[in-house]
C-alpha cells in the first residue's frame, strides 16, 4: 500500500471513530452530571457540624454522652453560658448551641446560616427532650429573612451567577480579547452582574438584608472569579481551558458548594472542595455580609480573591504570549537566506 493510500485509510478512520466517540460522550458526561449532582443530594448528613454546649459540667457531660452516639456528626465547643453561645452563634463559630439550664435545654439556632441545618437540629433535640421527658425550647438567634425563611432564593444565586461568570469568560474568548481589553471587559462586566443581582435579590425580593453595596461587591467578586477562571484557562490552553473552566464551576462547583445547607452536611471531601471553588465561597460569604454583619467573611473573600486574581493574571500572560507569538511571525526560505 502507497502512503498516500495509508494516510487515506487513517483519516477515513478517524474519520468513522468520530460519531462513535460523540455517542459515547454523551452518556459518560450525562453519568458525571448526574454523580456530581445527586450523589451529595443523596447523602446529606452532619459531618462534624460545630455546635455549642453551655451549661454546669455534669448537665453538659451527660448532653455530650448522648450526642458522642452520633459519630463524627457534631464538633463540640464548650461555653461558660448562654451569652457565650449566643455570641458564638452571632460569628459563625457554630450553627447552633445547647444550653443546659435549670428550666430544662434551650437550643439556639441560626436559620440564616442555613435552614436545613436548624431544622435537623431542632428534630434531634426535640426527640432527645422528648425522651428524656424535657421540654425543649428554642431561639432563632440570626433568623432567615421572612421574604426567605427556607433560603431557598440565596441558594438560588450560585448557579445564575455561575452561569454569568461562564458567559463573561466565554465572550471575551470567543470575541478575542486579549490582555488588558479583556481584564477591563471582566471587571465591568462582573460590576454590572452585582449591581443587577443587589437590585434584583435586596431591592426588590428583600432577600438580602445587609449592605447593598457589600452584597453587590460579593455578587459582582463571585462572577468575576467564575469569569476570570474561565477565560484565563482559555487564554493559556485554547478551547480546551475554556470546556476545563466551565465544566469545573458546573460540575463541581455548584453541586459541592452546599449552598443550600451548608458545607459540613455534605459528604467528604465534596464540602471542603466547595469551598475552595467560587460557588461555594461566594454563598458562604454572602451569608456572612448579607446576616451576620460580616463575621467570618475573611476566608471566602480570600478564596474569590485567589481565583479572580490568577484568573486575570493568567488572561495577561496568555494575551502576552500570543502577542509575541504574533510578532515571531512564521519563519521563511527568504528569512533564511543568506544577506548580500
Amino acid at each position: 500500500m502507497s502512503t498516500a493510500h495509508a494516510t487515506h485509510a487513517r483519516e477515513r478512520d478517524r474519520r468513522n471513530l468520530r460519531p462513535v466517540a460523540a455517542v459515547a460522550l454523551v452518556p459518560l458526561l450525562a453519568a458525571l452530571a448526574l454523580w456530581a449532582f445527586a450523589w451529595p443530594a443523596a447523602r446529606i448528613a452532619p459531618r462534624d457540624l460545630p455546635l455549642g454546649v453551655a451549661g454546669p459540667t455534669a448537665a453538659t457531660a451527660r448532653l455530650e454522652q448522648r450526642l458522642e452516639h452520633r459519630k463524627g456528626a457534631f464538633e463540640i465547643h464548650h461555653y461558660a453560658d448562654e451569652a457565650a453561645a449566643r455570641g458564638a452563634v452571632e460569628d459563625r463559630s457554630v450553627y447552633g448551641a445547647v444550653v443546659v439550664t435549670d428550666r430544662g435545654p434551650e437550643l439556639l439556632t441560626a436559620s440564616a446560616a442555613g435552614p436545613i441545618v436548624a431544622q435537623l437540629l431542632r428534630q434531634a433535640f426535640e426527640e432527645q427532650a422528648a425522651a428524656s421527658g424535657t421540654e425543649l425550647t428554642t431561639v432563632d438567634v440570626v433568623a432567615a429573612p421572612a421574604n426567605d425563611p427556607r433560603g431557598s432564593v440565596l441558594s438560588s444565586s450560585v448557579l445564575p451567577l455561575a452561569l454569568a461568570g461562564i458567559a463573561a469568560g466565554a465572550a471575551v474568548t470567543l470575541l478575542g480579547l486579549r490582555g488588558r481589553r479583556a481584564v477591563i471587559v471582566l471587571v465591568a462586566g462582573a460590576g454590572l452582574v452585582g449591581m443587577a443581582a443587589a437590585g434584583l435579590a435586596h431591592s426588590w425580593l428583600g432577600v438580602l438584608t445587609g449592605d447593598w453595596w457589600t452584597e453587590a461587591g460579593v455578587l459582582g467578586l463571585a462572577t468575576l472569579a467564575v469569569g476570570a477562571a474561565v477565560a484565563g484557562l482559555a487564554a493559556l490552553l485554547g478551547p480546551a481551558g475554556l470546556g476545563l473552566g466551565a465544566s469545573l464551576m458546573m460540575l463541581l462547583g455548584n453541586p459541592f458548594s452546599g449552598a443550600s445547607s451548608a458545607p459540613q452536611m455534605l459528604p467528604d471531601p465534596a464540602g471542603r472542595i466547595g469551598q475552595w471553588l467560587p460557588p461555594g465561597a461566594s454563598a458562604t460569604l454572602l451569608r456572612s455580609v448579607s446576616y451576620f454583619d460580616g463575621a467570618a467573611a475573611t476566608g471566602p473573600a480570600l478564596t474569590l480573591t485567589w481565583w479572580a486574581a490568577l484568573g486575570l493574571g493568567a488572561v495577561l500572560v496568555g494575551g502576552a504570549l500570543k502577542a509575541r507569538t504574533k510578532a515571531a511571525g512564521p519563519v521563511t526560505e527568504r528569512d533564511l537566506a543568506p544577506v548580500g
